[in-house]
């Protein structure tokens, strides 16, 4: 697969991890790829930080962005799914790191009629603090050194940052979305047309990825593991206020139930009128 590849980072006022994750961009190997930072309506200094890393991703660079009116994933990142130019979409959140494969190994395991669901390792805040504080270009560490931060408790779990060629085992739950997340994810444009989206109801931390991935396999597109292959180094953040949760649940539920393919709020509900995007590649269609 050659086509241009979609990456879009999710962000909400935390410019100390984005910066990190763009870093971690700017060096990917495979160079076929534009960055869209997906703001869930943060405030002028994440703008300033995105215009400050245009040169150096060396990729093209969109700022999407909405007011801020709570926690609102899927709707902006249906935002920036409508900006985006790629033919393949992967989704990253703006804590998490990648090494400078991360890119090229999406694109080796892209196959048309299947998703890919990527892994990610937690590191602890002490850790984070470090990485951050100190410009630490942890994504570059060899298997070796994240033994020792396993064993000292800097890391959940060491599988993430492994790697193995699964081979056909890849394609051993074709039907499973439990346990998936749009923290790595990739999905092909076409597919994400198809069922229009996120759906902006689930409002609130908490299953807006789960409803992507279920709507998916009820439109016939199938999963695909990508573990042990495109694992994430996910930053220490506070827990997200989960009070719509359950209410979220139960919506997913009733969709999971059902036969429900696309969004009831998705891309296709977007405001046409409003202003979606400032870089490169914005308004040049």
């Amino acid at each position: 697969m050659s086509a241009l590849i979609s990456v879009i980072v999710t962000t909400y006022n935390r410019e100390d991890a984005l910066a990190a994750v763009l870093r971690s961009l700017a060096s990917q190997e495979d160079r076929g790829f534009e960055v869209l930072v997906a703001d869930d309506g943060s405030g002028p200094a994440t703008a300033a930080l995105v215009e400050r890393c245009k040169t150096a991703l060396g990729v093209p660079l969109t700022h999407v962005r909405h007011e801020h009116q709570g926690f609102r994933a899927g709707e902006i990142r249906n935002r920036a799914i409508r900006a985006s130019y790629g033919e393949y979409v992967v989704f990253l959140d703006g804590d998490c790191l990648v090494r400078s494969d991360f890119v090229g190994v999406h694109r080796g395991l892209a196959e048309r009629g299947w998703f890919v669901t990527g892994n990610r390792a937690l590191l602890s805040k002490a850790l984070t603090e470090a990485v951050l504080v100190r410009q630490l270009e942890c994504e570059r560490w060899r298997t070796t050194t994240w033994l020792g931060q396993r064993l000292s408790g800097a890391l959940n779990r060491l599988a993430p940052v492994l790697r193995l060629p699964l081979g056909a085992l890849r394609k051993m739950r074709p039907q499973a979305w439990q346990g998936a997340r749009s923290c790595n994810l990739a999905v092909w444009r076409s597919d994400l047309d198809r069922v229009d989206g996120f759906d902006a109801n689930f409002s609130g931390w908490g299953k807006e990825d789960s409803d992507l991935l279920v709507r998916l396999l009820h439109a016939g597109v199938r999963r695909k593991d990508g573990a042990y292959a495109t694992g994430v180094l996910h930053l220490w953040h506070p827990d997200a206020d989960r009070s719509r949760l359950s209410d979220n649940e139960r919506r997913l539920e009733g969709v999971a139930q059902s036969l429900r393919v696309r969004a009831e709020r998705g891309i296709s509900s977007l405001d046409r009128d409003e202003p979606v995007a400032t870089g490169d590649m914005a308004g040049v269609r």
